[in-house]
């Protein structure tokens, strides 16, 4: 469903494993950032109303993951720490058409948090059901739903401000994208990314 063009490489959820606490803090980071994202393109484009209207939804449920994931580092006695930089985001970023008309430039933003979520999905698919704790594994599963539905509300939103050719071409050009910065990261397990 997810579409993305290369699987996670099967070692990174044995790494990410070993490395649980690194993950849930890069995880809570993820869904903070996730929740501004969507703030901040609200206010962008304050003209376009459905946009509001779909992602108002996704800031109260990014939000209310990262609360989970606190939750989930409080009961393991872990501090959140510091933020990390996010090289996987950096390059996806660093990808976007600069130019083009206001809906473009819309669709570029849409098409990249629609991969953050659609990667997060899967890694959260893996973490549901590979990982040995019980209790986070229906922690991954729960948000792998949502992060599936996440995904589909940013492409339904690029559909309805952009022709639906260039969404379908702009998409699979940005799932090769997508592609190329993950066989291009290293595989670390103190990254959801």
């Amino acid at each position: 469903m997810l579409g993305l063009k290369l699987p996670t490489d099967p070692r990174w959820v044995n790494i990410a494993e070993k490395n649980i606490a690194e993950i849930l803090i890069d995880h809570a980071y993820c869904e903070q950032k996730a929740a501004s994202s969507c703030i901040s393109l609200i206010i962008q484009y304050p003209e376009k109303e459905k946009l509001r209207d779909v992602l108002m939804p996704v800031v109260s449920e990014e939000w209310a993951h990262f609360r989970m994931v606190i939750r989930e580092l409080d009961k393991r006695g872990l501090a959140l720490g510091k933020p990390r930089k996010d090289e996987y985001v950096i390059q996806l970023y660093e990808k976007t058409r600069k130019g083009g008309s206001v809906e473009q430039q819309l669709g570029e933003r849409l098409f990249m948090n629609a991969l953050i979520e659609a990667r997060s999905c899967e890694r959260f698919r893996l973490l549901s059901q590979e990982i040995s704790d019980e209790s986070l594994r229906s922690f991954y599963h729960e948000l792998m739903i949502s992060e599936a539905g996440h995904y589909v509300n940013f492409i339904d939103l690029a559909k309805e401000y952009l022709p639906a050719e260039y969404v379908k071409q702009r998409w699979n050009e940005w799932l090769e994208i997508e592609a190329q910065i993950i066989q291009g990261l290293a595989i670390r397990g103190d990254r959801v990314h």
